[in-house]
């Protein structure tokens, strides 16, 4: 699965590390995948039940840019070594992935990057309760693709979700998940299965809508 997604990125190349004009609304996140030639893996956080906003969440590493960032893919690799503590030189980035924006109109811009298989990452206690690792065979089998209910704060929804080891993976971080998936390695996932009674809430292409 990762030779064909970095074949992907081949035929579809992006300066990953291209200078970004700074906005107040720009964040990055890092899709990290595990170079397990068995069973790679995508790198996952549970945000902390503390937070103000997306409390409790499954999110990729990622978050805000900073002023000092000199473009997004320093952002990604900044907030992944402070979340999860995986340093930036062990980030082989292979490709940028198309910007979405979320339903508080931040505009998030994801990178795919492999790393080393049994890295010791560790959840940065003041933002995340946890971290995990979800293997992308299981995102693959459409059998595990559910719905469940979320609310919070100005929403409540009946969302299609991946519900794994008692994490749910929902919202934006599904439908980028999903995205790459399926463009990358022509998985098939439909989001939007009739079974799924909301699909007109559903993301859609450029513009994901449920909450992060």
């Amino acid at each position: 699965m990762l030779h064909k997604m970095k074949e992907y990125f081949q035929h579809h190349p992006v300066d990953c590390h291209q200078d970004d004009d700074w906005a107040r609304n720009q964040a990055a996140v890092l899709i990290a995948l595990t170079r397990d030639p068995v069973e790679p893996t995508v790198v996952l956080t549970k945000r902390s039940e503390q937070l103000n906003s997306h409390r409790g969440q499954v999110a990729f590493p990622g978050g805000k840019r900073d002023r000092e960032d000199p473009n997004l893919l320093a952002t990604a690799l900044r907030e992944a070594h402070e979340e999860i503590s995986l340093p930036a030189d062990q980030v082989e980035v292979i490709g940028r992935w198309r910007s979405q924006q979320t339903r508080f109109n931040m505009d998030v811009t994801p990178f795919v990057g492999l790393v080393d298989a049994g890295l010791d990452f560790q959840a940065n206690e003041g933002e995340l309760d946890a971290v995990f690792e979800v293997p992308l065979s299981y995102f693959i089998d459409q059998n595990n693709l559910t719905s469940d209910h979320f609310s919070g704060p100005g929403y409540s929804l009946e969302m299609p979700c991946y519900i794994y080891e008692g994490f749910r993976i929902w919202g934006f971080t599904l439908g980028v998940l999903v995205d790459l998936l399926n463009q990358s390695l022509h998985a098939g996932i439909d989001l939007q299965r009739p079974d799924f009674s909301v699909a007109e809430r559903l993301p859609q292409r450029g513009r994901l809508q449920a909450a992060r």
